[in-house]
């Protein structure tokens, strides 16, 4: 069985970092090339404390 939640189901987010309301909704408030931009542009739009996640490059292979 498979868990897997997709949170952002667009390829425009490739190679950013994206804030999001939340894990239950995955509503993006914030995106930028860096961290602080998007935790920026989420807080401009009043949400002081989103979910924030990288999303990959398509195609890229990411070994943590």
């Amino acid at each position: 069985m498979n868990m897997e939640k997709v949170l952002i189901k667009t390829d425009e987010y490739n190679g950013r970092y994206v804030a999001m309301k939340s894990f239950d909704d995955p509503t993006v408030v914030g995106a930028g090339d860096d961290p602080a931009t998007s935790l920026k542009d989420a807080a401009s739009k009043g949400y002081d404390d989103p979910v924030l996640l990288y999303v990959p490059e398509k195609e890229a292979v990411l070994i943590y």
